[in-house]
């Protein structure tokens, strides 16, 4: 999909980081919408359809998570990727969030140049879900999901069933924070009864193979992969 298909809304109820944020995107071709609150922003979400929703947390009218919650509950919006955009201080908020229905929060202040390489990256979910590929290429990283092999740096790497499914599931989705309880029924099965720690002994060992930068922990959420 070219950027000039993708749709991005950005709700915000600060007007100079909606006008900075707009204008990076804007330069990049993509089309941009923008709201100050959220009551604004889920009318504006329902006529455009965007791809990818940024959302402030504190906002008068309607908060980010109450705006997230609704924007989940419309059928349309269901496959829109939604981020949020907190302080650094916001741990509550940035778990609340994604128990909202969140995909992914970016911490604020952060420079322009870097917002766009993050929202750049979330927006890569896009062409890999439409492409339904078999292969997924990151960087160094090239998952063979027929195969079931995978490569890191040119390297095969030696993986056993569980730790290649886990690694699949979260390089499908880069930046994406899963939910453990997502990882244990995509990895494991609703049926099987693993412990707790087990997730966390086997993002260790990917950690061992592929990098530890690669892999954040969100205390009392998930895992994400990160690029």
């Amino acid at each position: 999909m070219k950027n000039a298909d993708i749709r991005i809304l950005l709700v915000d109820d600060e007007p100079d980081i909606l006008e900075i944020i707009s204008y990076n995107l804007s330069q990049e071709g993509y089309q941009v919408f923008t709201a100050e609150n959220g009551k604004d922003g889920i009318a504006i979400a329902k006529e455009k359809e965007p791809h990818l929703i940024v959302l402030d947390v504190m906002m008068p009218v309607m908060d980010g998570v109450e705006t997230c919650r609704r924007l989940r509950k419309i059928t349309k919006l269901e496959d829109s990727i939604i981020t949020f955009l907190t302080a650094r201080a916001e741990d509550y908020s940035q778990i609340v969030g994604l128990e909202a229905g969140a995909d992914d929060y970016i911490t604020k202040p952060i420079k322009p140049k870097v917002l766009l390489s993050k929202i750049k990256s979330l927006l890569r979910r896009i062409s890999n879900e439409e492409g339904n590929d078999q292969v997924i290429e990151l960087g160094d990283l090239v998952i063979d999901l027929e195969a079931y092999a995978a490569h890191y740096k040119k390297e095969l790497l030696s993986l056993p069933r569980k730790e290649f499914e886990l690694l699949a599931l979260l390089a499908s989705r880069p930046e994406k924070v899963f939910k453990r309880e997502e990882i244990l029924d995509a990895v494991w099965g609703k049926d099987v009864v693993v412990g707790g720690r087990t997730i966390d002994v086997h993002i260790r060992k990917l950690r061992e193979k592929i990098g530890d930068h690669r892999f954040e922990t969100v205390k009392g959420v998930g895992y994400k992969y990160v690029e």
